[in-house]
């Protein structure tokens, strides 16, 4: 592959990146937004998602191409899956963190104090929360990926975008017939 084509790939993979983990981060934006009515609070956000939907997809980009060992690569996929949602959920954590710190700097005296007051303050439920809202739509893609590594890229779309559901509920059908006259074993 030539360099254009490569980076025209990367731009392709990033965009489309871009978009589920935009999309995750719109629903967690029009949660808060919803709960947060009934009190007349206003949320903001939508270009912080947008830029946190790029900069968490870039990370998870150049996260997929590092190993995590060789007694995981020996372990059922579920131990992959589930380690790498765990640690791209601690970098998240670390990131929300770290950001609200900076937020709170100049208000604290210092990033230090800025830590510790994130801790101490309300802020710490909105950092959980979007914790955990990330750590959903991380799990989704590494299952995904999963997936798409098990099927093919051209399968899976096939299936997703081709494929008829009557089609799929055919073959269901099928297979737990042809399973039935095979008897239990």
């Amino acid at each position: 592959m030539s360099f254009k084509q490569t980076a025209l790939r990367e731009i392709k993979t990033l965009g489309l990146l871009t978009l589920y983990f935009a999309f995750w981060f719109g629903m967690m934006i029009l949660v808060r937004r919803l709960i947060l009515a009934k009190y007349e609070i206003e949320v903001r956000g939508v270009s912080l998602a947008l830029i946190g939907a790029i900069t968490v997809a870039k990370v998870v980009l150049v996260m997929e191409h590092v190993s995590l060992g060789r007694w995981v690569s020996r372990r059922p996929v579920a131990v992959d899956l589930v380690l790498r949602t765990l640690l791209y959920t601690l970098g998240v954590l670390i990131a929300v963190l770290l950001e609200k710190a900076f937020e709170a700097r100049h208000k604290a005296g210092g990033f230090g104090r800025a830590l510790a007051m994130v801790f101490e303050q309300r802020s710490i439920q909105s950092t959980w929360a979007t914790t955990i809202c990330v750590s959903g739509a991380l799990f989704g893609f590494n299952f995904l990926t999963v997936v798409r590594r098990h099927f093919g890229a051209t399968a899976l779309r096939r299936l997703f975008f081709a494929t008829p559901l009557a089609e799929l509920e055919a073959e269901e059908t099928r297979r737990a017939g042809v399973a039935t006259a095979k008897g239990p074993r």
